[in-house]
């Protein structure tokens, strides 16, 4: 009888020691820098950026945004557009196309997502859903002019699909996606986003089972890391926690929330996209009822999309098209 009790004891300590190295060992390796994005950020004249303001969360929290008057010079335009960067990334990230489209004589707004930038701590949320909540907080106490797009590059594309798809999306008339991450099992994603993104995916699934037993206390742990330039890791996040990896994405059941998006859609990415299959978007976004168009730009990578000039005019259009009389009158109350 001792004999099975020490044995019993032996194998539940067995187990604890199993699932500590789980957590120790499972986390996420670190990328090397992908140098083509790095350099590309680092040819931006970041000068005539404007300072970031603060918006009060509902947990009273203070985020942060960059507000882009329109140009005094551009024609009247009514509209506005609310850019969410991508991943790692801060509302600087999305200067030179808040610029392009302030130029045409939109009111802009680059948000610091909650995780990253001024906006909390970053890589970590509170609790998934917290970024939806707080982008409805911005959008109330804000009132971007309307029509209003919610426009995403990347990750922050797929977070924006997130949100096109739920119960809040009639805060915003149109979305635009910018070569958006789908889900790490539709056919537009390249392995590791082309090298951008590691994920520890012992980790991720340990945690994953210890919340769906109602255990959430590690969820601070990082399962996601970024190839981020290092020249610029005080401005980047290099990693996500639990929380902030499944919020700042479309849910898993994608296609589903591809389809609930009955609003003024639009899909923008370019031929040479390294991070991405980008030539099945078309297909994948085609069961959108609210799907205007996908257009694939020639010659534009990953992160050209929002930087050559060329790219920038392109989602201008977007933009015009989006907001549109004719398309804006086909939008459900």
């Amino acid at each position: 009888m001792k004999q099975l009790i020490w044995i019993a004891v032996l194998m539940i300590i067995l187990t604890f020691v199993g699932f500590g190295l789980l957590l120790w060992l499972g986390g996420p390796a670190e990328p090397p820098t992908m140098q083509g994005i790095a350099q590309a950020f680092r040819a931006v004249d970041y000068s005539n950026a404007p300072e970031p303001m603060q918006f009060a969360s509902r947990n009273g929290d203070k985020l942060a945004y960059r507000h882009y008057p329109p140009a005094q010079s551009s024609p009247s335009v009514q509209g506005s557009v609310v850019l969410v960067h991508g991943s790692s990334a801060t509302s600087k990230s999305m200067h030179p196309l808040a610029n392009a489209l302030a130029a045409a004589g939109y009111s802009v707004y680059s948000l610091d997502i909650r995780g990253h930038g001024a906006s909390g701590a970053k890589g970590h949320i509170d609790y998934v859903g917290q970024l939806e909540n707080d982008l409805s907080d911005f959008v109330k106490q804000m009132h971007p002019p309307q029509p209003s797009t919610l426009a995403g590059f990347s990750s922050g594309g797929g977070f924006v699909l997130r949100y096109a798809a739920s119960t809040e999306a009639k805060a915003f008339q149109s979305f635009l996606l910018l070569s958006p991450f789908v889900h790490q099992s539709a056919p537009t994603q390249r392995e590791n986003s082309g090298g951008w993104v590691r994920v520890g995916v012992p980790r991720l699934i340990l945690l994953q089972a210890l919340n769906g037993m109602g255990l959430s206390q590690l969820n601070h742990l990082a399962v996601t890391r970024f190839a981020i330039d290092e020249a610029n890791r005080d401005l980047l996040t290099p990693s996500y926690d639990l929380n902030l990896t499944a919020n700042f994405r479309p849910r898993d059941d994608y296609q589903t929330s591809i389809r609930a998006v009955t609003q003024p859609l639009m899909v923008l990415a370019g031929d040479k996209d390294e991070a991405f299959h980008t030539e099945h978007f078309a297909d994948v976004f085609s069961v959108s009822p609210g799907l205007i168009g996908v257009k694939l730009l020639p010659g534009i990578d990953h992160a050209g999309l929002i930087l050559q000039p060329d790219a920038l005019q392109q989602t201008v259009a977007a933009v015009s098209k989006l907001q549109a009389p004719k398309i804006q009158a086909d939008v459900k109350p």
